[in-house]
């Protein structure tokens, strides 16, 4: 089975030897991706508000470089720093799974890259 990679100017390079995501039969798979503004290589400040809004514009812009959108997400996984934070991030996810969201495990971790507060990946289906 061949793999396509995704690429995109519009979301964070790769920091590392991997890619954005990658593309085999139907299925897509986006790396993790933290809030980092794709200009000006920042985390972007604030809370974790500011940040999850960040996260998923990024996922969504690797999304699009494939030609996909939010509503071909099957599963997703978020890591947060800190579970009390689970429900300002839930309210932020929420507006970008509206209607069939995907299945999701969120879990919290002892440390994210740069110390941001949240991470997310996920699997998409063509």
């Amino acid at each position: 089975m061949s793999k396509k990679i995704i690429k995109t100017d519009k979301a964070p390079a790769a920091i590392g030897p991997y890619s954005q995501g990658i593309a085999t039969g139907n299925l897509v798979f986006l790396s993790g991706q933290i809030p980092i503004n794709p200009t000006t290589g920042s985390v972007v400040s604030g809370d974790i508000v500011a940040q999850t809004e960040q996260v998923l514009k990024n996922l969504q812009a690797v999304l699009s470089a494939d030609g996909l959108s939010f509503d071909n997400v099957v599963k997703t996984t978020v890591y947060l720093s800190d579970m009390n934070e689970f429900t300002a991030m839930n309210e932020v996810y929420g507006k970008y799974f509206k209607i069939n969201p995907p299945a999701r495990a969120t879990v919290q971790v002892a440390r994210l890259p740069k110390d941001v507060k949240v991470e997310i990946d996920l699997i998409a289906v063509k």
